[in-house]
């Protein structure tokens, strides 16, 4: 199936095949596209992604790239939202655009720390209590997807 996104959610280097399934069928629920960008931690054919994303998958926008510099050659850097733990400005505190690409790190690693580095300004965190390390990844994708939404709807 085919149409235009609102936005874009990118998955660098995801491992686990439940999250990544769990994220395209949010990416269905609000009209964006996935991006997946090598290596996978799974094969695209899994029973566990495909599981996950239970008949959604079939109305997934979807793409796989073999590395950053092909993300970038299709979504501009300019365009990127660059979630992370180590940010230090709340995902609510941007206006997001249509178009915008929303990017998180593999689950065991976050994103490259040097795709941070030097990038505050397109650095985003969810906020969470000291106690937890980090959202589980397919949460993280849903709360900035609806909080995108939520901005464009109001």
């Amino acid at each position: 199936m085919s149409y235009e996104p609102r936005f874009h959610v990118v998955l660098h280097q995801p491992e686990i095949p439940y999250n990544t399934g769990s994220v395209g069928r949010t990416c269905v629920a609000v009209a964006a596209k996935l991006w997946l960008v090598r290596p996978l931690g799974f094969r695209i054919d899994d029973y566990y992604l495909r599981r996950a994303g239970l008949d959604y998958w079939q109305h997934l926008e979807w793409e796989v790239v073999d590395d950053w510099p092909q993300l970038v050659a299709n979504i501009p850097e300019s365009r990127h939202w660059y979630f992370s733990k180590k940010a230090t400005h709340s995902y609510t505190e941007v206006q997001y655009q249509q178009g915008d690409a929303l990017v998180f790190g593999c689950e065991s690693q976050g994103l490259p720390e040097e795709w941070i580095h030097g990038k505050s300004d397109r650095c985003l965190r969810i906020p969470t209590r000291p106690e937890v390390r980090s959202l589980n990844l397919s949460n993280a994708a849903a709360v900035a997807s609806y909080e995108a939404l939520r901005q464009w709807e109001a």
